[in-house]
C-alpha cells in the first residue's frame, strides 16, 4: 500500500473578508479565480496586495479564495523579518495575539491588528488517507521528504475532513532547506 502524499510548497499569500476585500479593491468586488489549488474549492487569485510593515513592503501578494470569517497573512519567517513583524508560527485560523500588518491595495488599505502568521507545517487529508497513512486528526508526526537535501520535518500536524486532498504544505523557507523537487512526496515517519 502506498504510504506517500505530495509535499507543496505555500508562498506568501493572504485570506480575506469580504469586507477587507471591499476596502482594497472597492465595493462590491468579488474574487477573480486564477488558478484551483489542490485542495478543493481554494483557488489562486489574480487580486494582489502589499503588505506594509515597519520595515519594508513586500508588493503583489496573492489572495487566495474564497473569503474567510476573518483576514489572515501567511508568511515565511524571512519575509516577516523583512517586514520587520514578528509572525507567529500557528495553524491556520488561529490568529489570536499575532502580530498586525497594513495590506494595501487599489482602491485602499486595511489595518490589521491580527493575523500574521507563519504556518505550522502540515498534512491535508481525507478520513481515508488518515486510515491508510495510519494517523488521526491533529496528530503530531515527522515527515521524511527525499531531496537532494533529504530531511525529516518534525512537528506536523495531521489535518483530517473529508472536504480535504491528501497534500503536505511547507513554506518556502522549509522548502528551500530541503531542495524540494516539483514532483516531491512525503512518507511519515513516527
Amino acid at each position: 500500500m502506498d504510504k506517500t502524499f505530495i509535499v507543496e510548497m505555500s508562498a506568501r499569500h493572504l485570506h480575506v473578508t469580504k469586507e477587507d476585500l471591499e476596502t482594497l479593491f472597492g465595493k462590491g468586488h468579488e474574487l477573480t479565480p486564477k488558478k484551483d489549488l489542490s485542495q478543493p474549492g481554494q483557488f489562486a487569485c489574480e487580486e494582489r496586495v502589499d503588505l506594509v510593515g515597519p520595515k519594508k513592503t513586500i508588493p503583489g501578494v496573492s489572495i487566495l479564495g474564497p473569503c474567510r470569517p476573518e483576514t489572515q497573512v501567511e508568511v515565511s519567517l524571512t519575509d516577516a523579518r523583512t517586514l520587520g513583524v514578528a509572525a507567529a508560527i500557528r495553524e491556520s485560523g488561529d490568529i489570536e495575539g499575532t502580530a498586525g500588518i497594513i495590506l494595501r491595495g487599489p482602491a485602499g488599505e486595511v489595518t490589521l491588528e491580527k493575523g500574521v502568521i507563519a504556518a505550522k507545517r502540515h498534512i491535508h487529508l481525507t478520513p481515508e488517507d488518515a486510515e491508510r497513512l495510519g494517523v488521526v486528526d491533529k496528530e503530531i508526526v515527522g515527515v521524511k521528504i527525499q531531496s537532494e537535501r533529504s530531511a525529516i520535518l518534525e512537528d506536523v500536524v495531521c489535518r483530517v475532513s473529508p472536504s480535504y486532498a491528501a497534500a503536505m504544505h511547507i513554506d518556502t523557507d522549509e522548502a528551500n532547506a530541503v531542495c524540494l523537487p516539483r514532483d516531491a512526496v512525503g512518507t511519515i515517519v513516527k
